[in-house]
Formats: structure tokens, sequence, C-alpha cells
């Protein structure tokens, strides 16, 4: 990327990076095939898995700030929202990073530069840039002024992940989701259940739990993640 364009996506994003290459280095798509000479792979997938965890901190920060009467599930089902792809993907179009990713020509002719996967992964990976490159306060400072929009949508916490798990699959007239237990574990009076749950035609994804019915909320969790991330 040049150096011009560099400087307007800094514009874009608020920040003067130090280190330029970081934000060169969240840019690069797999798609490149790039490698260092000991074969290391030169793209921002390192990235995507730190910014990752950096967005979820931020929005846990500032979700327990701005719902303090909020319970544990209630503050779970929003972060759930917040950090999934859709919500990054459409941080990524609203400064337009999908001019500013380095990627093959075919990927290009293919949509890639609206492809909400690999806008949502670029976005993670320049979280993470700021943060290597800013400290944690550049990453907040990003995150809270372009998720702002989507906290102020809905002030209501989002609904319970089975209720979501069913209404996703019914949504393309597939067979309501079949939850089984799978295992039990611990003494009387304090089991551990283990909830397998499955949507036809999906890998089944499971979970455990004190009980029943928060083990089948957890897997429903994780099977939704997955489909919505598909």
């Amino acid at each position: 990327m040049s150096q011009v364009d560099l400087k307007k996506l800094e514009k874009k994003l608020g920040y003067t990076f130090d280190q330029k290459d970081l934000l060169s280095l969240a840019l690069v798509h797999s798609s490149t095939n790039r490698r260092k000479t000991d074969g290391q792979a030169i793209d921002n997938e390192r990235l995507e898995f730190l910014g990752d965890r950096v967005l979820g901190l931020v929005i846990a920060d500032i979700l327990l700030k701005r719902f303090p009467k909020d319970n544990e599930g209630d503050l779970a089902r929003r972060h759930t929202a917040l950090v999934r792809k859709e919500a990054l993907a459409r941080v990524a179009q609203g400064i337009k990073l999908g001019l500013y990713i380095d990627m093959l020509p075919s990927e290009v002719a293919c949509g890639g530069r609206e492809n909400p996967a690999i806008l949502s992964n670029a976005c993670e990976a320049v979280i993470a840039a700021l943060f290597l490159d800013g400290g944690l306060v550049s990453a907040q400072n990003f995150i809270s002024l372009h998720w702002a929009d989507i906290m102020e949508e809905d002030h209501t916490p989002p609904q319970d992940s089975k209720t979501g798990l069913q209404e996703w699959a019914q949504g393309r007239g597939l067979p309501l989701p079949l939850y089984n237990m799978v295992g039990k574990s611990g003494p009387a009076h304090a089991p551990t259940f283990v909830i397998e749950v499955m949507v036809k035609g999906y890998t089944p994804q499971r979970a455990e739990g004190t009980s029943k019915r928060k083990a089948e909320q957890l897997a429903a969790g994780s099977l939704l993640k997955v489909l919505l991330d598909l």
C-alpha cells in the first residue's frame, strides 16, 4: 500500500501509526500467499486472533459501565451481538476498509472488497494493530467511536441463544434444533451436564453447564456463533 493510502486510512481511523508496517500487515489478506524466508505466512490472520480478544475486552468494559443493572446473561447476549462478524463488517464498511485490503485480483473480482468475512477479519486485524502500536487506549478510542451507533440502536438485551438459533433455522426452512444430553458428571448435589445441539446440515456443537437449561443455552450460543460466521 502506498504512503498516500496509508495516510488516508489513518485519518479514517483517527490514529497515526509509529509502526506503519503494522497497519500494512493488518490489511494483507491470506489470498496473497506471501511467505517469509522461514515459510511463515505474511498476512493478517495472527493479528485477527489478537484483535478479536481486544475487541471482546473493550466491549465488555463498555457494557459494564453502560448497563449497570444488567445481569450476567443480559451482558453476555449484548456482548455476543457486538463482537460478532456482522458488527465488525458493518464498521469496516463504514470506514470503507475494503478499499485498502491487499488481496489477489482474482479475490477482488469475486467481490472480495465487499465480502463481510474478509472485511470483519481485516477490522479485527486493524484493532490489533492499533493495540500493538498505541496501547489499549488507542484501540478503545476506535472501538468506542465506531460501535457507538450500534449500541444506540436497541437498549434491550438481544434474545436468548435458544430462541435465536430456532429463528435462524426457521428462517431458512430447516427443522427445529435438536438438543441431546450426551454427558453428566459430578456429585448429585452439583452435577455438570453436557448438551449437544444439532441443526440439520451443520456440525453439532456441545457445551456444559450446571443445569440442562444453562448447557442448552451455551450450546445454542456456540452453534449460533458458528452459523453466523459462515
